[in-house]
């Protein structure tokens, strides 16, 4: 059985138990407990180990040059936008209000970061201790000059590198593990759930995935479309229609980094796009460009905040889009990456963890669109630099190879 069907099951079953308990339901809340605290365990390695594996994967300084700097512009502008459009969403359709859950007595949060220190404190004097805090942000920032150092250290960097890479892959390897324990997890935590505040729990949890998917259609209508047509001067029609292959392995793979040789077969044999410029954005994108992560985990937020009944200031929400911005870029393709990088955003913004497993039950159906959301945003960057650099084949982007061919 297959681990987002399992959860799925927990969360019917968690809500069903509670029901039937009431308040004596409360006694399975410790188990629920412990599942947020592996994931804490897990966050500030996985963090570490995949953003700076992430940079050094940006190796080569010429290559980097004006294709580099317009591809990473790009996927943090559609970030960027992505996270504003979750945020307008949830802030707009309040899927969290009336909740009334109540802040945890135990609440398993950093105290929430202002603006001010957030920019005081962007870079660790103590990067050690940072990871012994928790203190995401600036273990993100020490992870891309590391990265970054590691590069240009070149071959005496090699070692350290192969290091990070040994503890990233480690640690997606560990990632799965704890997530083998998220039924579990969802079990108890939604039991205790609904024993407390009654079946009421489950209407804002519909609420939340259906506002979601509409986010994420209007990117895509919006964000990608305009940049296709107006940017790009080319039809979206035919964008979508060239990537459908890779559209269907996203939806049921909910895996970016899987999907990548079907997307980098699309747009070079679909779309027209030249090799070179394949090669360099869409593995790029894979890493740093996840503008599905990035809706879903700023939607989370407000989410979470919303059932809690804790106000947002500017400043947390600022906080927010910072945390946000570079979690999407640190999370990896893999399922249930962006999830556990979620934690990174509601600590950064004082909110609690016991937030998160209100949301597991609903992840894996959310993470289908988020994957199509991820990989369609890396393939229209991929055109609109290939246009620029004047390295796609309009005509096969066209589709009008099998025109000429019937008509001779």
């Amino acid at each position: 059985m297959k681990l987002w069907v399992k959860i799925m099951i927990a969360l019917v079953l968690g809500v069903v138990v509670g029901l039937l308990l009431g308040s004596h339901a409360a006694a399975l809340k410790p188990i629920g407990t412990l599942f947020l605290n592996l994931i804490n365990m897990i966050v500030v390695l996985l963090v570490l180990s995949s953003m700076t594996v992430g940079i050094t994967s940006i190796h080569d300084p010429k290559k980097l040059g004006r294709i580099g700097t317009k591809t990473l512009l790009l996927y943090l502008g559609t970030t960027l936008a992505a996270i504003l459009i979750g945020l307008g969403f949830a802030f707009y359709f309040q899927p969290g209000s009336g909740l009334g859950l109540g802040v945890p007595t135990t609440n398993e949060t950093e105290k929430p970061t202002s603006l001010a220190s957030l920019l005081l404190a962007i870079i660790p004097s103590n990067p050690i201790a940072a990871m012994a805090e928790g203190n995401f942000i600036q273990i993100i920032v020490f992870s891309i000059f590391l990265g970054i150092a590691i590069n240009l250290s070149k071959e005496k960097g090699r070692p350290l590198l192969m290091v990070f890479e040994s503890l990233s892959d480690v640690m997606y390897r560990l990632t799965s593990i704890v997530m083998e324990f998220t039924p579990i997890g969802v079990f108890a935590i939604m039991t205790w759930v609904a024993g407390s505040f009654g079946i009421a729990i489950l209407v804002p949890l519909l609420k939340f995935l259906v506002i979601y998917y509409a986010a994420c259609l209007v990117h895509v209508l919006v964000i990608f479309c305009g940049m296709i047509r107006f940017m790009a001067g080319l039809s979206p029609w035919q964008f979508f229609k060239g990537m459908g292959d890779a559209i269907m392995v996203a939806f049921t793979t909910c895996s970016s980094s899987a999907t990548l040789p079907v997307s980098m077969h699309c747009v070079q044999k679909n779309l027209g796009i030249s090799k070179n410029i394949a090669n360099f954005v869409l593995p790029l994108g894979s890493t740093v460009n996840m503008n599905g992560a990035a809706i879903f985990q700023a939607m989370s937020a407000v989410f979470i905040s919303q059932a809690y009944g804790i106000h947002l200031s500017t400043e947390n929400i600022l906080t927010i889009i910072v945390t946000a911005t570079l979690s999407a870029i640190g999370a990896a393709g893999v399922p249930g990456t962006g999830f556990i990088m979620l934690s990174v955003v509601v600590s950064a913004a004082g909110l609690p963890l016991e937030g998160l497993a209100l949301l597991a039950g609903i992840d894996r159906i959310r993470e289908m669109g988020s994957t199509v959301l991820n990989i369609l945003g890396d393939a229209v960057v991929a055109v609109y630099v290939a246009v620029k650099e004047g390295e796609i084949d309009i005509r096969q982007y066209n589709h009008k190879e099998l025109v000429e061919l019937k008509l001779d």
